[in-house]
């Protein structure tokens, strides 16, 4: 028979026990597939018609803006459409931001373009292998590249890592952007003036590239320079004019499709790349492309560049999304677009796509175009796709100058954000110097290194800040059980004969030194020079004492009807009664205080320390803390802990913190608990409170 509780099975039941049940499966497939939450319940008459038209408008975007970041991540140019189409058909599946537009984008697009330069000399990127895969050589480090990061993107998702972008201050974040754009704009230079340059990567390559330019500026090709020009002109121009008249235009004119058709038209016409020398996109092969996997053994190479592009194509993603959740009402769950962000770029590697990010500007306008839902998305790939399959080719005269006057114009928002200095001088200076340091280290030390530097210094102020806190000492407000900073507060009045002492950090190994410097400093008095003069003074006492015992013994010479066993007693025992410092002839004898010793003695009898800002302690911090009650009780003061939080109270009881000397009843639910305890008339001794409140 079967034991008592085993499950039984029968054919074709699914009921099997455990945690995994049919709604757990579902709500994990929910969870993990956003389109199935949503999509059954879009609001076609209200929504269809804005996602049609913001579709369209973001899909023409996507364009000239796919061709240009290409160009700017090294690779062919037909990539660009690949990346444009790919990842933004699969984030409609997986993502949870309706605004965010995904795709190429000019930070990401830059990061790539360093490691391409690294790997594939920049020369050879256009030998295209006969008809096979119809992309360069880099080709496999590109997709390897997104592979690669997208693999870290999808396992940081699954392992709910989404936390990890917090790390990424908003200071930072556009510091950062900042400096990238300025990498953007420096390498699309050989393009305006169209001068070939050598590859330069690893810190200072910025520069190194910079001053070749300018060196090679004699040789500039005059016709690619006009056509850069007039191209930045016209697109900055009509740009200006969109955004001042957004309120009366149904839509966006979109000039930089309208520059590449008329460009590529004029180009064709009159043959610009024979007859002027001006460099053109070349050929872009028509159609899909079956998947190929990535080059694995690139991923070696790549993986630090991977992580710097994942953290960074999350980071811009998270923060876009949330502005625009925060606007229209709704959620956006940083682990799945983690997820989404990460098997989009994951699957896009194995059908030649770069790793894409969202783009701002092409999310304000999916947003204002009237786009509600990933469903706008789901369109502009698909105007991507008919270019692909039909349009691509038409493109192969288009002048590079006109891509990267689209990519310098579309920097400007980027630039905008110098005027963060300016804020931030006037709000929050630690800010503003977590903006600077990220700005000149991503300009020093390239992309990847910049970043990590960054985050470290970003982290760095926070350990100064906590290591340089506030320390006040706290009084009572009138008439209230209200302690606040006496030094801040008229109202606040020092409790006689007690200091209540407040740090307005937690207390760790990097401040803990100074926590117990600034308590004695605060007390009023020199602690450690009184606990010196005690010791000196006690030191003279045995001194004194052992003088007068042998005094005493010579005063009873043997044979004078004393026992010599009572002189031997005499002259051993403990002889503080010579000097009479307590009353009792007989008793114990009391142990010398400062008064007795003709020392000054504090104003104060008792020491209260304030741990609510307290959130946890380390063994450093431990031992200090004993330390500073030690050094009170050779002063004759008490120390008492107020609000000391339960999770840091069993923290102290692990550190072995808990003696015969240091109880429980020390420590006190609130200041105002504490203070009547400590002053008690003429007993100092606390008076035991449970610790119940603790348990």
């Amino acid at each position: 028979g079967h034991c008592a509780g085993t499950p039984t099975f029968s054919p074709g039941s699914h009921s099997f026990p455990g945690r995994c049940s049919a709604s757990t499966a579902k709500s994990l497939l929910f969870r993990f597939l956003p389109v199935l939450r949503w999509l059954p319940r879009y609001p076609v008459k209200d929504w269809l018609l804005g996602d049609i038209a913001s579709g369209f408008s973001v899909g023409i975007m996507h364009l000239p803006q796919g061709l240009a970041y290409a160009l700017l991540a090294g690779l062919p140019p037909v990539t660009g459409l690949y990346s444009s189409f790919y990842p933004v058909f699969l984030y409609f599946f997986f993502g949870t931001s309706r605004h965010n537009s995904v795709g190429p984008f000019a930070v990401i697009s830059v990061m790539i373009g360093s490691v391409t330069d690294s790997l594939v000399p920049s020369e050879d990127f256009m030998e295209f292998i006969n008809g096979t895969c119809g992309c360069g050589v880099p080709m496999p480090t590109s997709c390897g590249t997104s592979s690669c990061h997208l693999s870290f993107q999808v396992a940081l998702g699954l392992l709910q890592f989404g936390f990890v972008v917090t790390y990424l201050s908003d200071p930072l974040v556009r510091g950062y952007t900042t400096a990238a754009s300025v990498h953007v704009l420096i390498s699309q230079l050989k393009n305006v003036f169209g001068v070939s340059l050598g590859e330069h990567s690893g810190p200072l390559s910025l520069f190194v590239t910079f001053i070749e330019i300018c060196k090679k500026l004699p040789e500039t090709n005059v016709g690619t320079l006009v056509t850069a020009i007039i191209a930045m002109v016209a697109i900055f121009i009509v740009k200006e004019l969109n955004h001042k008249f957004s309120a009366k235009l149904p839509m966006p004119i979109p000039i930089e499709l309208i520059t590449i058709i008329i460009s590529t038209g004029i180009s064709y016409g009159v043959n610009l790349n024979s007859k002027y020398g001006i460099s053109v996109v070349g050929n872009i092969p028509s159609g899909l492309k079956p998947p190929v996997v990535p080059n694995a053994s690139y991923f070696g190479q790549v993986v630090g560049n991977a992580f710097a592009i994942a953290v960074v194509g999350y980071a811009i993603c998270i923060s876009l999304g949330k502005i625009f959740a925060l606007k229209h009402g709704y959620k956006v769950d940083s682990n799945q677009e983690l997820i989404a962000l990460g098997l989009s770029n994951f699957l896009g590697g194995f059908f030649q796509c770069f790793a894409i990010s969202c783009s701002m500007s092409r999310s304000l306008v999916q947003e204002s175009t009237g786009g509600n839902s990933q469903v706008a998305g789901v369109i502009s790939s698909l105007v991507i796709l008919v270019t692909i399959l039909k349009i691509g080719e038409l493109f192969h005269d288009l002048p590079k100058a006109i891509l990267s006057a689209i990519i310098i114009i579309n920097l400007k928002g980027m630039f905008k954000q110098f005027t963060d200095l300016r804020t931030l001088w006037k709000s929050n200076r630690v800010d503003l110097m977590v903006w600077v340091v990220t700005f000149i280290a991503t300009l020093l030390l390239n992309l990847d290194i910049g970043l990590g530097a960054s985050v470290a210094f970003a982290l760095l102020t926070v350990i100064f800040r906590t290591q340089l806190p506030h320390y006040s000492i706290l009084g009572r407000v009138t008439d209230t059980d209200v302690y606040k900073d006496v030094a801040e507060y008229k109202k606040a009045h020092e409790v006689p004969g007690i200091k209540i002492f407040r740090s307005s950090s937690t207390i760790y190994f990097a401040n803990v030194e100074m926590y117990s410097d600034a308590l004695k400093k605060k007390s009023g008095i020199n602690v450690d020079r009184l606990i010196e003069k005690k010791k000196k003074a006690l030191k003279k006492l045995k001194k004194q004492q052992k003088k007068a015992e042998k005094e005493k013994c010579h005063q009873h010479p043997h044979g004078e009807g004393v026992f010599p066993q009572d002189t031997e007693a005499e002259c051993n025992g403990p002889g503080v009664a010579v000097i009479e410092l307590s009353g009792e002839e007989g008793g114990t004898p009391a142990e010398p205080t400062l008064r007795s010793l003709g020392l000054p003695q504090p104003d104060f009898h008792a020491v209260i320390l304030d741990f609510s800002p307290v959130n946890f302690v380390d063994t450093v911090s431990i031992k200090i803390l004993k330390n500073i009650f030690r050094d009170f009780h050779e002063i004759e003061v008490d120390v008492f802990v107020a609000s000391c939080p339960a999770s840091v109270l069993a923290q102290l009881e692990r550190g072995n913190f808990f003696s015969s000397t240091i109880t429980k009843h020390c420590f006190f639910p609130s200041v105002n608990d504490a203070v009547p305890t400590t002053g008690t008339g003429t007993s100092r001794g606390p008076v035991p409170v449970p610790v119940t409140a603790y348990r």
